[in-house]
């Protein structure tokens, strides 16, 4: 039995594999994220999940998120898993670009990228990721993601940018938004990645607006040109993550422009990665 976790910022996914043969059953939880989480606000968060694998007898976890940048939030995770899970059990704990690597292009060479709330990319020669543009997260970066196109598009409302049009649509929407509380949401709460992502739906549902269009080409461009264009391998660029999904269709035609080939868009890693580690767990 084994159990596979995919984690974002803004939602977990939770995968048991009892064997090659059986059902798979799922869960969902609130998002983790080690970079900005301590071990016990993860435990608490997911204590109802967590609780309930107790009497299991899982032999391996294969665990994937954002916010792993090292050991100290490998052990961060570990630490809160590590009480739920019988003493033999393995915990591999991976960030969530080679989770997209997995899922994406298995066993081939590739470039994996992520556009969900923040972006991410590498080029996977197979294994491993050999390469990789280090991303410079949400307020140097994350170009192409949906932080980056709500923090676009509020930029543009805050800075009179807007046009009057779109902004009357936007107001009716989210109410009229002013400097200090967007301030307080950006600097004094916790995870601004995701409310900023929030307002990305906006831009989505008006994606046939000439400004709105202009603004998620513009997002995409800067993660094409600022990423992609500087791996030196040109094979398959693969995406996963709800941005590249639900936008797929501006994405593969800006990608077409670039003369870029691209493999598959999925939503999430998890459906690839279920197929992996079947094939690894039980050759």
């Amino acid at each position: 039995m084994i159990l596979i976790v995919e984690s974002g910022s803004t939602k977990t996914a939770w995968r048991l594999i009892k064997d090659p043969a059986s059902a798979y059953e799922s869960f969902s939880s609130a998002g983790i994220n080690p970079y900005y989480q301590t071990t016990e606000e993860i435990t608490t968060a997911q204590q109802s999940v967590l609780s309930g694998f107790k009497e299991l007898p899982i032999q391996a976890i294969y665990y994937y998120g954002t916010g792993v940048t090292g050991e100290a939030q490998c052990e961060v995770i570990a630490a809160a898993f590590r009480p739920y899970f019988p003493s033999n059990c393995s915990l591999e704990i991976q960030n969530d670009l080679i989770a997209a690597a997995r899922s994406l292009c298995g066993k081939e060479a590739g470039i994996a990228c992520i556009l969900g709330t923040g972006s991410n990319s590498g080029f996977w020669d197979g294994g491993r990721i050999s390469v990789q543009i280090p991303p410079l997260g949400f307020w140097l970066g994350d170009e192409g993601s949906g932080g980056h196109l709500g923090k676009s598009l509020l930029l543009s409302y805050l800075h009179g940018q807007m046009p009057v049009e779109v902004r009357a649509v936007f107001e009716k929407r989210f109410g009229v938004l002013d400097r200090l509380t967007v301030l307080d949401k950006a600097y004094k709460q916790a995870f601004p990645n995701r409310w900023f992502a929030s307002f990305s739906k906006f831009l989505f549902d008006h994606r046939r607006d000439a400004y709105c269009y202009g603004l998620i080409e513009q997002s995409f461009e800067a993660f094409i040109s600022l990423y992609l264009k500087r791996y030196t391998e040109a094979p398959v660029v693969h995406f996963t993550g709800s941005v590249a999904f639900y936008y797929s269709d501006i994405l593969k035609k800006i990608l077409k422009k670039h003369g870029l080939n691209v493999g598959h868009i999925s939503e999430g890693p998890m459906a690839g990665l279920c197929l992996y580690h079947k094939g690894e767990f039980w050759p």
